[in-house]
């Protein structure tokens, strides 16, 4: 007979049941905000461009990281942080505000009802039916997709791959300093981590920030802030804009809502299917367990986003780094919202950490995510190709929400071409032609 479950954070997160121990989540929910910590300055960057104040939406981003994680941690469960998600506030800033001409209180409002909607989905229903209809191995794609991506975004942010006008990527200038930095942040944790040290991304990224800090590689310049910043930004948001009552934006409000909708949907799905699928927490047939309030809390946090004054909160491929550390439980969450809400009272000092001390642990999580590539039938073109489209196409358009679209309307394109369409298959068809639809109607964006 087991011993009963000892401890408030036993009893709520089921720690031994997944095979973890509060030490352990804690120093995974510590991983995952440091490799996310960046959106604490580049959110404000961004939607500044946009004439929202810098300072109250930096504070705005750590309140909605903060209580999307900790609401993640203790409704669901599950080791997945969110945050205000990249590429949707660069879409908010430089499309919707900048080349539409949309007041930001109206784009904020146009979020918020994306929200609502998202929260409709849910409960409705039709979310869980899209999860359901996507067919296994690309789940197992885009698994492999979000670790080329990740690994990608850790090689650009350490400086070992470039821009290069002819071949649109290169290797850079290995001995700069950010990319030394990142080497040798690189060789520390794949070190530690053969050597099986517990801790080993985390030690790493600390290790590797001390050597920025000795050879003066860190610089800050932050800007005057306090807490009071926030009134700048939340409940900012116009309603009335976005429902054509204070001004008129045309179809175009149309347009804003169903990209915010579509790519927040997919590029959720994709990090739900990854992280849950690298932290082994799928069951047998594939499901994730408490899909439901995931979901749910994914909505939710949208909503509380757009009121504090953000672009629209998503989950956070980096969430993987912590739950390469270990995490299996929302306490994992829960320390990285706690950190995050810790982070609204020196907000400009999150660059104390340099991106080449938190590159090598993406390039190295990205590695290691490549395993259920393992699970595609390859020699099958049924699947081979659908997942090999998936899997280019997450990286290469930096979309998880793109690589996602190409492979499912593959899969329904060659099902037809073969004749195998069963009446199953009917929303797979539906999300498919939304997909075709979509490209022609916005093109890539």
């Amino acid at each position: 007979m087991e011993p009963p479950p000892r401890g408030r954070l036993e009893r709520w997160f089921t720690l031994s049941a997944r095979g973890t121990d509060a030490r352990t989540e804690v120093l995974a929910g510590v991983t995952t905000f440091l490799t996310m910590a960046y959106i604490v300055l580049v959110n404000p960057a961004i939607l500044g461009t946009a004439g929202m104040p810098v300072a109250s939406v930096a504070a705005a981003t750590c309140f909605a990281a903060a209580f999307a994680s900790i609401m993640m941690g203790f409704v669901a469960n599950t080791p997945l942080a969110l945050a205000p998600g990249m590429g949707l506030n660069a879409y908010f800033s430089f499309t919707v505000v900048q080349q539409m001409g949309v007041p930001w209180p109206v784009a904020l409002g146009c979020v918020f009802v994306s929200g609502v909607a998202f929260l409709f989905l849910t409960v409705t229903g039709v979310r869980q039916l899209i999860v359901a209809s996507i067919p296994q191995y690309l789940f197992a794609a885009v698994a492999g997709g979000i670790g080329l991506f990740i690994g990608f975004i850790g090689f650009k942010d350490a400086g070992i791959i470039v821009a290069n006008p002819a071949t649109f990527v290169a290797l850079g200038d290995l001995k700069a300093p950010g990319a030394a930095l990142a080497l040798f942040g690189l060789v520390l944790i794949g070190a530690l981590s053969v050597w099986n040290v517990r801790g080993a991304m985390l030690i790493g990224i600390l290790a590797t920030t001390a050597v920025a800090w000795l050879f003066g590689m860190v610089t800050m310049t932050p800007e005057p802030y306090s807490l009071e910043a926030l009134t700048g930004t939340a409940f900012k948001l116009d309603l009335a804009g976005v429902f054509g009552l204070s001004g008129s934006h045309g179809l175009g409000l149309l347009e804003i809502l169903f990209v915010f909708l579509f790519v927040d949907l997919f590029d959720n799905i994709g990090t739900l299917v990854a992280v849950t699928k690298r932290a082994g927490l799928m069951d047998s047939a594939g499901r994730i367990p408490r899909l439901n309030r995931i979901l749910i809390t994914d909505a939710t946090a949208t909503i509380v986003g757009s009121m504090a004054g953000t672009s629209t909160v998503t989950s956070y491929v980096e969430s993987a780094a912590g739950v390469q550390a270990g995490g299996r439980t929302g306490l994992t969450a829960v320390v990285t919202g706690l950190l995050f809400l810790a982070t609204m009272f020196v907000a400009p000092y999150a660059q104390l950490i340099p991106l080449a001390a938190t590159a090598p642990a993406l390039i190295i999580v990205g590695g290691l995510m490549l395993l259920p590539l393992t699970e595609v039938k390859w020699e099958d073109p049924l699947a081979a190709i659908p997942a090999f489209l998936t899997v280019a196409m997450i990286p290469f358009t930096f979309s998880i929400a793109n690589g996602l679209a190409f492979g499912i309307t593959a899969h329904a394109a060659l099902k037809i071409v073969r004749g195998t369409v069963e009446r199953k298959d009917w929303f797979l068809l539906v999300l498919a032609l939304l997909f075709v639809a979509r490209f022609v109607w916005m093109g890539g964006a």
